[in-house]
């Protein structure tokens, strides 16, 4: 083995060589006896020809472990070696334990004949192989150089095997092969394509007609799949290649415009007050200057939303737009748009009063979605759990609405084409993030209540009963003090005219002790004391905040004696007297 690896080793010349025996060229003649050379064959068909060297041993033991074992070895003759020949070539191959192998003038290693020689056994002194130092025989220094024996079998002669050298008077004279053309590899146009790889073919200044050359141009031209040679491009390339270039200049032209338009351009804008045709714009809550002015240009109001966002930032009361319905008109400049939609005469929302009792908020809604009469009232009946409710404002006995108290008092875009589900959502969302902010849950014990359910009754009952919001804290306290267990004033009797208005679906003053007193219903607190089951109304956030803290003057009693303001007092015959004069103020 060399240190390139494993092969073939050196090869002697064949006898039928013309110069064979020849001194100039092989050197001098093989000597007599057994001689070594690298990578020695073995021909068992031939025994004459064998060279194994010896019993070197079994695969249990022996110098070489894994040879086959032989009862008798030979030369290149034909002639058995004895044990003392072979103990010296095996002590040489001991001192040389690399493989000699031989090369000619082209690199390539000679292949091995049936009667081998030894050429050139001189080494270095006839200077026939300056470049071959580890040919068979002795080296320049005077050692015997060889290689291992046991190599496989390479019959000289045979198709696979290379062609004996040249004598050193013909080197040189043989032309080089032509190596084989090799296949090209899948995936690629250009293989072997010489000295203008990388320049692509439409520069190359070739015309697509040009079909002098012939196919078989050299490896140097250029070759497409297959191994045939590229068409060569012309003005229709070039042309293909100036309209896409000019192509890409316009539209770069034109996205440049846009971009500058975009940025530096003024806005798209009508102009004027409008063409009278009239459209309805719903604001949600929580919309703003780019997303009111996308619903405007949508609906045809604005031509665009940069226009909008402009004027509404110029307009020092812009920023006060809320939600809302808007009755406007199309074609509007993005001004008056805004101007108008900061009037109140645009306003087309649906506006909840603060007391309003459902049934009456159920119609209200129907009008604005011009419906049937009665489909909210239906939907609130049958749905009333899928709305939002809090989960301390569900189950409750004797109730007669479960959404009564939250139908928060405010103002809804409600328009044709809603369904009432997502008005009712609306409003009970509203109540119930008005209800946690004021911290409703969290007071309602502190208050001597039982949950926060009894602190809304008791705000609709303020909000019901009170003439205006200064009344509200002080309402709250007559509730709580007529509430309040072992109280000799009314011994826990309300006997609020609210609650039997409510029960009975009305509104009215003027009222009899005799008809208030035997109506049988549990909302009636002429008839019941305590609370009633429920609100009796939607109360607004003043008169939630008067329910939360109430006055502490020991107040029991109130009456309004012009229907705006309300007069308190502590005792009953202070307020018997007001209601005297409430009496005789009405007859005169």
């Amino acid at each position: 083995m060399t240190e390139y690896g494993r092969g073939q080793g050196s090869e002697p010349w064949h006898p039928d060589d013309p110069l064979y025996g020849d001194g100039g060229w092989r050197g001098q003649q093989a000597p007599e006896g057994p001689q070594s050379y690298g990578g020695q064959q073995q021909y068992p068909q031939q025994p004459q020809a064998q060279q194994q060297y010896g019993e070197w041993g079994t695969a249990e033991q022996g110098d070489y472990g894994g040879q086959q074992q032989y009862p008798q070895q030979y030369d290149q003759y034909g002639r058995p070696y004895d044990q003392q020949q072979y103990d010296q070539q095996h002590q040489q191959h001991q001192q040389h334990p690399y493989d000699q192998q031989q090369y000619d003038q082209y690199g390539r290693p000679y292949a091995a004949q049936q009667h081998q020689q030894q050429y050139d056994s001189g080494g270095w002194q006839t200077g026939a192989h300056p470049q071959d130092p580890y040919a068979a025989g002795p080296d320049p220094y005077g050692q015997q150089t060889g290689a291992y024996p046991a190599q496989q079998a390479d019959y000289y002669g045979t198709p696979e095997a290379y062609p004996p050298p040249e004598p050193p008077g013909r080197r040189g004279t043989r032309p080089e092969p032509e190596p084989e053309a090799e296949p090209e590899p899948e995936g690629r146009t250009d293989w072997d394509p010489g000295p203008d790889q990388g320049e692509h073919a439409f520069f190359s200044g070739r015309d697509d007609d040009d079909d002098d050359e012939p196919d078989d141009a050299g490896r140097g031209e250029r070759r497409g799949r297959g191994g045939k040679e590229k068409k060569k491009r012309g003005g229709c390339a070039c042309l293909v290649v100036a309209l896409v270039l000019g192509g890409g200049v316009v539209g770069a032209s034109y996205f440049g415009w846009q971009f500058y338009q975009d940025r530096f351009g003024s806005a798209a804008d009508f102009a004027g007050d409008g063409n009278g045709q009239q459209v309805t714009v719903s604001i949600p809550k929580g919309a703003f200057g780019n997303r009111i002015g996308q619903l405007l240009k949508d609906a045809g109001v604005v031509k665009s939303v940069d226009a909008f966002v402009a004027a509404q930032a110029s307009n020092p009361e812009g920023k006060s737009i809320q939600d809302g319905v808007y009755t406007l008109q199309k074609q509007m400049s993005a001004e008056s748009a805004v101007a108008l939609m900061l009037s109140p005469k645009s306003r087309n929302n649906l506006v909840i009063a603060e007391g309003k009792r459902n049934a009456e908020i159920y119609a209200l809604i129907d009008q604005r979605l011009e419906v049937d009469k009665g489909t909210t009232a239906k939907v609130a009946k049958k749905d009333w759990e899928k709305l939002g409710l809090p989960d301390w404002a569900k189950d409750h006995d004797k109730v007669k609405d479960p959404l009564e108290g939250f139908l928060f008092p405010s103002s809804y875009g409600v328009s044709k084409g809603q369904e009432p589900e997502d008005v009712l959502k609306r409003m009970v969302e509203q109540a119930t993030k008005t209800y946690e902010k004021l911290g409703v849950e969290k007071k309602a014990e502190s208050l001597g209540l039982e949950n926060p359910w009894q602190l809304i009754t008791v705000a609709s009952l303020v909000q019901a009963e009170g003439t205006s919001h200064s009344d509200f804290r002080k309402m709250a306290e007559v509730i709580y003090n007529r509430l309040e267990p072992g109280n000799t004033e009314t011994n826990g009797m309300l006997e609020f005219d609210s609650t039997y208005n409510y029960i009975k679906n009305q509104s009215k003053i003027d009222l009899s002790l005799k008809e208030l007193r035997n109506y049988d219903n549990p909302y009636n607190t002429y008839f019941y004391k305590g609370l009633p089951p429920g609100p009796i109304g939607n109360p607004g956030e003043d008169a939630v905040k008067g329910a939360l803290k109430p006055t502490d003057d020991g107040w029991f009693y109130f009456i309004s004696m012009d229907g705006k303001t309300s007069k308190f007092t502590k005792t009953n015959a202070e307020h018997q007297k007001l209601v005297d004069e409430w009496n005789a103020s009405r007859k005169n």
